[in-house]
């Protein structure tokens, strides 16, 4: 990193389930970034499983289109887990609209696949010094991004994992069971999410989540 008061990465991981382009993307930073260590995870599960077992990454590089997740789900869910970790999005589905809501979901920046070393070489320096990086010519585009997607990531890890239950349609003590807490404490969870999102109801919350999950992904026009 050229500037003094940049954050050297030295360990990151790399969360796509296309083997050829993790290692592409590993000889990338390692050669134009300095990142001496680089992991590489096929799924948000591994991925989840593998900062928890530590060693803890610097960086993480998450694809957004993988086989456990859906939408948004992995970078709200990573965001959940590790708040203070910083996240580059890396993904060959480059809708405006998707770029603003993983800004807005926590992302520190989005380097389309297509991009250059120097692209990555740019956005690593820049979330080393704490600044948002996105493409040329879409600064602005957060501004106008999906306000449900800026809710969503308000939740704790246990929040959005309960909201993922409810929006598989179980009932509080079906969760409480799969969790392994008792119901009083689910309906608690349940009330903080309405009072985050800003809903009434849980079928509400549903429909927040439904569409900051697959909205983005659409093209207006």
């Amino acid at each position: 990193m050229t500037d003094a008061a940049s954050r050297a990465f030295s360990r990151a991981l790399i969360v796509d389930d296309h083997p050829l382009f993790c290692d592409a993307l590993a000889l990338t930073l390692r050669s134009i970034a300095g990142v001496a260590e680089v992991d590489c995870a096929s799924s948000l599960g591994m991925a989840l499983e593998r900062i928890a077992r530590g060693p803890r990454p610097d960086v993480v590089l998450l694809d957004l289109d993988l086989p456990d997740v859906d939408g948004l789900d992995g970078l709200l869910r990573l965001r959940a887990a590790e708040p203070g970790l910083p996240v580059l999005v890396v993904s060959s589905m480059t809708e405006p609209r998707l770029i603003g809501a993983a800004l807005a979901a926590g992302a520190g920046g989005f380097v389309p696949k297509h991009s250059g070393r120097e692209a990555f070489r740019a956005a690593l320096e820049a979330l080393g010094r704490g600044e948002r990086w996105v493409p040329d010519g879409v600064a602005a585009i957060a501004d106008a991004t999906s306000d449900a997607v800026a809710r969503l990531s308000q939740l704790t890890r246990q929040q959005a994992k309960i909201l993922e239950l409810l929006c598989q349609g179980r009932l509080n003590k079906q969760i409480a069971w799969e969790l392994s807490i008792a119901e009083t404490t689910v309906k608690a969870h349940v009330t903080a999410i309405m009072r985050k999102l800003g809903v009434q109801s849980r079928t509400q919350a549903v429909l927040l989540a439904q569409e900051a999950r697959f909205a983005s992904f659409v093209p207006e026009g």
